[in-house]
């Protein structure tokens, strides 16, 4: 299989330097950093920020957009979202990696940490060194859709019809080349054993668009993007990436029951902030944000939207990464994914 870049990623990542260069607004937005050892009881006290590395409309935007909503009333501060997309989140996540230290300024992470750092070329920024995690936020099933107008309504009407017109069944990808999406279709295209058309997009948000206004016939996207318009018929639902079905989707069944029985994908998304941010504040927004989470009003909020709630130490988002490095890298070399 071979993975083609598009020119877009490295402008995307000529543009970086531009971030970097312009930190001074996160400094000027967060004010000055507390030393090691500050009283965590006495953050925030000033609006905090979290910048979110893709489109608006995504999943990730929306859940970040709860977290956000619920820290102002925990926090009685002004939590702010900002969207940053590019060169497949890069830009918004080394635009955090170089920011600040202090606790007012998070990302909203997740695959594409790992999954960019094996990209060719440097990154400006290094998702282990560079950045620590908060907390794993949720963990979310992929899911298969397509325009109700293509006429297939189960993966198997899909996968023969992919074959049937091999190269000519558009397939969206949200997270542009080299996403986790983009791998994973990689390796569905090689179990159907035909092609898709693959189009890159900067996020879930405009690729969602394209796809319910019939521009584009499918999409793998994480559920939570997807079930407002599964429910009211916008979209059909043909299968989940991961080993059970989804309480959101219960009647949507997974790969796994289509019958490709060793077929699984399931992604994570959490807050992370800069390495250099004291121990004591990580603690304290960990604390505050698994709490926020595990809120059964918020739970159900998120469960309804697609959502499995995860709510885990810092570590864990840690380790994930570091572990996802490794596990990808050996996906790609078994699955003779080349990226260029």
């Amino acid at each position: 299989m071979s993975i083609h870049r598009k020119s877009a990623w490295r402008a995307g990542l000529g543009l970086l330097a531009g971030v970097i260069v312009g930190a001074g607004l996160f400094s000027n937005f967060a004010g000055s950093a507390p030393m090691p050892g500050e009283d965590a009881n006495r953050y925030p006290n000033r609006p905090v920020k979290i910048v979110v590395p893709m489109a608006a409309g995504g999943s990730g935007d929306k859940l970040a957009r709860t977290i956000a909503q619920k820290l102002s009333e925990k926090w009685r501060q002004s939590v702010v979202v900002e969207n940053q997309p590019g060169a497949s989140s890069s830009i918004g996540n080394a635009a955090v990696a170089h920011a600040r230290g202090d606790g007012y300024t998070l990302l909203l992470g997740g695959d594409a940490l790992s999954l960019n750092a094996l990209q060719p070329g440097k990154l400006p920024y290094d998702p282990v060194k560079d950045l620590q995690g908060v907390t794993k936020a949720v963990v979310n099933p992929q899911l298969l859709v397509v325009r109700p107008g293509l006429g297939v309504k189960t993966f198997a009407e899909f996968a023969a019809l992919v074959k049937q017109k091999p190269g000519e069944v558009s397939l969206a990808l949200p997270g542009g080349t080299g996403s986790l999406q983009h791998l994973a279709v990689e390796l569905l295209n090689e179990r159907i054993g035909a092609r898709t058309n693959q189009i890159p997009y900067p996020g879930g948000g405009p690729a969602m668009l394209d796809v319910l206004g019939g521009h584009v016939d499918a999409m793998l996207i994480t559920l939570a993007a997807a079930t407002e318009n599964v429910r009211n018929g916008k979209l059909v639902a043909l299968a989940v990436t991961t080993p059970y079905r989804s309480k959101a989707l219960p009647d949507v069944p997974t790969l796994q029951e289509a019958g490709l029985s060793d077929y699984v994908v399931e992604s994570w998304q959490g807050l992370s902030v800069p390495a250099s941010t004291p121990r004591a504040i990580v603690e304290r927004i960990n604390h505050d944000v698994v709490a926020v989470l595990r809120e059964p009003e918020t739970a159900a909020l998120l469960e309804n939207l697609g959502f499995t709630i995860a709510a885990t130490s810092p570590e864990a988002v840690d380790e994930t990464v570091r572990d996802d490095i490794a596990t990808y890298r050996r996906v790609i070399a078994s699955a003779d994914v080349k990226l260029k």
